[in-house]
């Protein structure tokens, strides 16, 4: 690989070293970059954020958060966060959490998450619009191997959540989140509809609403 080749973001999987990898990133520690290793290849993602992206974002995780306090769930979210099993995999997902027994397993002060020393998160969420064959793919694979217990695509130019329960290395679709009990997939497809008509605080208290009848 040349010199200029591991400057360039390349939003595609290309053969690396993981000797490459490290170099490739480190020139880009002035940009704002996700970076992923697997299997012997990297993936550099440098386009531009979306504003629908950023907000489904931004949906995403107070969706979450407001389920998990509502419910009593211990949680400690993560925004853009790099997981390193350093020589084998690298991720950066755009949110993760820790749940319950592992919300504060990370201390206050680490960097890069080493997976060697710390457990994968309970969930992982990639927020997808140019990227999302790949985010069920080959980052799905990737996820599986980790050991992360539920991953959900977030399909921006649908609305839709592709979710899945993750054991064993493998995933299968499902309706309703297994880390979060009680949380249905449809709910939040539902608040990403509503947040291309209405304002994220509208959004937030028809959420809370929803979460609270379920409780009565």
């Amino acid at each position: 690989m040349s010199e200029t080749q591991t400057q360039l973001p390349t939003n595609i999987w290309i053969c690396a070293s993981w000797q490459e990898y490290e170099q490739a990133i480190a020139n880009l520690l002035n940009e704002k970059a996700k970076s992923y290793y697997y299997k012997g290849h990297m993936r550099l993602e440098m386009a531009p954020v979306s504003f629908d992206h950023g907000k489904d974002h931004v949906v995403i995780i107070f969706a979450v958060t407001l389920f998990a306090a509502l419910k009593g769930i211990l949680a400690t979210g993560l925004d853009t966060t790099t997981f390193r099993k350093t020589g084998v995999q690298d991720c950066q997902p755009d949110v993760a959490y820790y749940l319950r027994e592992h919300a504060q397993t990370i201390p206050a002060g680490t960097g890069i998450v080493n997976l060697d020393r710390y457990p994968a998160p309970d969930l992982v969420i990639e927020i997808a619009k140019t990227s999302l064959l790949d985010d069920l793919g080959t980052k799905r694979s990737l996820y599986e191997e980790l050991g992360v217990a539920e991953y959900w695509v977030v399909d921006v130019q649908n609305a839709q959540i592709i979710a899945y329960a993750i054991a064993d290395q493998g995933s299968k679709r499902i309706q309703e989140s297994q880390v979060f009990p009680g949380l249905a997939i449809s709910i939040l497809e539902e608040a990403l509809r509503r947040s291309r008509e209405m304002n994220q605080s509208q959004v937030g208290a028809w959420l809370l609403s929803q979460f609270q009848q379920k409780e009565d």
